[in-house]
């Protein structure tokens, strides 16, 4: 994306959208082998030139046309583009805007159903070797958004030819039918090792020295001239026809990328190390590697937390910076991004107020928070951000005011309306821009951080919710219901659901992610409760509820529907029970004080967990 950028392509222009590789060959295997180099699409050859024949028919038609500047039949291998306006509204034409925006560009209704995008292998059949002015590109969302895919609106876009009904895209074998597991799969195929050890031949196609010129001839990949529009100066045309024309050449079939790079693009480092030589979390997880956390989750040992500034009473806050363990009691948020001051709540005026990590000392009182009833939860996304709810039902965001380092103005910015119970519990994520409240009414609302609206509200749970969390590396969001644990895509579509005491009695109080990368599916969902045991779960694809394997029947997984009806293809399965009174004691015990906040260590590699009598426990591989 960021070459896509410097580049000059956005996603406010349908002609100059962000253009992303095919990095797949394989759309007819049951299963996708990441490490078999057949499975992939040849990085080094433009989409023209995936198959001999195909290379022969375009050099073929370039060696036949003359050379004639101004004509439409210019020199070149290819006529067609890309990436247009028309490829970019086929392939999200379920989704709206989109849907419009494809039926305007077609005269006002929806092509035949059998040249529309209607499934993954065929288009890349056509693009790579049947269809001789078919030379397209894919673009983001074939890499993070799934419901693309899907038919979710019902539009009535025909039938084929053979009788089948149009409606959601035809995924390869090897995606099981599950536009979740396509997109995951084809995320991870993207970051393997394969492409990135190749990548940067496609690099140099698209945004390179091989964009034009004579290495673009050598590598079969000129377009028709008035394709590089950075190379064609409209000021110095005074035919208005012929002007005419280029623009609407341009507006009908796409534009070049400006060059960015002129030599080589140097490969990927794939070795695991960064420059520095240390190996980064980053680099572990796109080499392959896991976090020792999540690597050895049977191994974990646990060790008591000593704190410079030890917590009143249960712990409600952990932050684990670079440097240290940070940690507030209960009714107590710390304010990033330095974690040196708190935002205090539940005082029996109502009112709230802001201290110094540590210490009680120049505190700034308000009382603006008085007319909104009795705060239940806050959180504290940026410096100058402060969400706080409770009994009202109405989420209050306020602005803070700093002066001198000091807050001197606490200023209510947007209340936003839609419970009808008392609110429970916040988390945000600024990443993705949203905030999820959950409440006594048995619901969750997300709302837009940026903007502050609502966006759209989760079916209701079967208790009141106790714990909301979303990931930062996913969008998904964890929203917790007694002993249930629930799982949603950023757009609130269920992925799984599970029960995870066995039983109805116990509640879970605190959940969190681990932050793996967003296309690895080992990342681990962390739930904590009333029982002070610590469960860490992960997703897993299967086909049948007894594929699942976890160390008790997990026959709550598959009960999530889709909106058709459909049983979930996604089980969470634990994959370890954290006991404190196991790990000091050698055996369970029932008097386990409540686990009341989670986090993980920025690197992954250490999961601390507060209680209710104000400790703090670290669980990782050392101990």
């Amino acid at each position: 994306m960021y070459l896509n950028t410097l580049a000059g392509r956005s996603y406010n222009d349908y002609m100059q959208y962000p253009v992303f590789p095919w990095v797949l060959a394989d759309y007819h295997s049951q299963t996708l082998n990441l490490t078999n180099p057949r499975t992939f699409r040849d990085l080094s050859k433009p989409m023209g030139a995936q198959t001999l024949e195909r290379k022969r028919k375009f050099l073929q038609r370039y060696n036949e046309v003359e050379k004639s500047e101004g004509d439409l039949l210019a020199r070149c291998h290819y006529c067609t583009h890309y990436s247009s306006a028309i490829i970019v509204a086929s392939y999200l034409v379920r989704m709206e805007p989109f849907t419009q925006t494809f039926c305007s560009l077609q005269g006002g209704g929806f092509d035949v159903a059998d040249r529309m995008f209607h499934s993954v292998k065929n288009t890349w059949d056509s693009a790579s070797r049947e269809n001789m002015s078919d030379v397209r590109e894919l673009i983001p969302e074939f890499f993070y958004l799934p419901e693309f895919l899907t038919n979710s609106n019902n539009f009535e876009f025909g039938s084929m030819q053979d009788g089948t009904v149009m409606g959601d895209i035809q995924l390869p074998p090897w995606a099981d039918g599950d536009p979740h597991k396509f997109i995951n799969l084809h995320r991870q195929a993207l970051e393997s090792d394969y492409v990135s050890a190749h990548l940067h031949h496609w690099i140099d196609l698209i945004f390179g020295y091989k964009q034009h010129g004579s290495a673009a001839v050598e590598a079969v990949n000129t377009f028709h001239p008035y394709f590089y529009g950075d190379k064609m100066d409209l000021n110095s045309i005074s035919d208005p026809l012929i002007k005419s024309t280029i623009l609407g050449f341009v507006s009908n079939f796409g534009q070049i990328p400006k060059q960015l790079f002129t030599k080589h693009h140097p490969s990927r480092n794939v070795q695991g190390k960064n420059a520095s030589g240390k190996e980064s979390a980053l680099v572990l997880h796109s080499s392959g590697l896991l976090p020792p956390l999540l690597s050895s989750l049977q191994n974990l040992k646990m060790s008591p937390v000593t704190l410079k500034e030890s917590p009143k009473g249960p712990i409600g806050h952990i932050v684990h910076t670079e440097k240290s363990i940070l940690a507030v009691e209960r009714n107590k948020v710390l304010i990033p991004p330095l974690w040196n001051k708190t935002f205090c709540w539940g005082f029996d005026d109502f009112s709230c107020c802001f201290a110094n990590y540590g210490s009680d000392k120049n505190m700034t009182v308000f009382e603006c928070m008085a007319d909104w009833g009795k705060c239940l939860c806050a959180v504290c996304p940026t410096p100058t951000t402060v969400i706080t709810s409770g009994t009202s039902s109405v989420v209050c965001v306020w602005e803070i005011s700093l002066l001198k380092d000091k807050v001197n103005a606490l200023t209510l910015k947007k209340t936003l309306y839609g419970h009808t119970q008392a609110v429970t519990c916040l988390a945000t994520s600024v990443t993705y821009s949203m905030i999820v409240s959950g409440s006594d009414d048995k619901t969750c609302i997300i709302w837009d951080l940026n903007q502050l609206t609502y966006i759209s509200q989760l079916p209701t749970h079967g208790a009141s919710l106790s714990a909301v969390a979303v990931s930062d590396s996913m969008g998904d969001i964890a929203s917790c219901a007694g002993s249930y644990l629930h799982l949603w895509t950023i757009n609130g579509q269920p992925l799984a659901s599970i029960n995870t005491t066995g039983s109805l009695e116990g509640e879970i109080i605190c959940c969190c992610f681990t932050e793996v990368m967003d296309w690895d599916t080992r990342s681990v969902i962390v739930t904590g409760g009333t029982d002070g045991i610590v469960r860490l779960w992960k997703m897993e694809y299967a086909k049948a509820p007894d594929q699942v394997v976890g160390s008790r029947p997990q026959k709550d997984t598959t009960e999530i529907l889709d909106n058709k009806g459909n049983k979930g293809r996604k089980h969470l399965v634990l994959c370890r029970e954290l006991d404190i009174s196991i790990a000091l004691n050698g055996k369970p015990s029932k008097n386990n004080p409540a686990v009341t906040a989670l986090a993980v260590s920025r690197n992954s590699s250490k999961l601390l967990v507060g209680d209710d009598w104000g400790k703090i426990h670290c669980w990782s591989i050392d101990g």
